[in-house]
């Protein structure tokens, strides 16, 4: 209820102080800043898992995330296997597209301040479901050194914007 009471009081703030600078700024009057009242103090998002089986822990997921006091949500697009200029990197090989679509999703989530840790939710499309399966060791030590063991979903596809890309790698992160 706290949190609904400040997400309402920021609001009429915001649409209050929206009218009154238009108006300030046409007159050339400086705009007011942020009373100290309506600050409140931004803290990290309690996680939990949960599951009510213990299957999912063989494969690294978890059936859902229970997520409290978030302040801050990133839905990160999902990432492939390729450079800083949007090549395709290595060809038909599922371990290495895998090890590259996470590198480019932490470098996402490192430029939004945030790290594997945070993610909530991984969602995987592949071409060649075997392979992914296949490729487990690539990733699964990486994301559980991380802590990350969000829920999941993975989802075969046709096909990926060019024919030698594998796999995208969709993420959710709190903070």
């Amino acid at each position: 209820m706290d949190s609904l009471r400040w997400i309402m009081s920021n609001i009429m703030w915001r649409i209050f102080h929206i009218i009154k600078n238009s108006a300030a700024r046409m007159r050339g009057v400086p705009q007011s800043p942020r009373p100290f009242y309506l600050a409140k103090e931004h803290n990290m998002a309690e996680t939990k898992a949960v599951n009510p089986w213990a299957w999912q822990d063989q494969f690294g997921f978890s059936h859902a995330i229970e997520v409290q006091g978030g302040q801050r949500v990133v839905y990160c697009s999902g990432q492939t296997s390729v450079d800083a200029s949007g090549n395709p990197m290595h060809g038909r090989d599922m371990a290495k597209q895998v090890s590259q679509a996470l590198n480019n999703l932490e470098t996402v989530l490192k430029q939004a301040g945030l790290s594997l840790a945070n993610v909530v939710r991984l969602n995987y499309y592949t071409t060649d479901m075997a392979a992914f399966l296949k490729a487990g060791p690539a990733y699964g030590p990486r994301l559980a050194a991380a802590g990350c063991k969000p829920s999941s979903t993975l989802l075969a596809v046709a096909a990926f914007f060019h024919p030698d890309l594998m796999i995208e790698i969709e993420a959710t992160a709190v903070a």
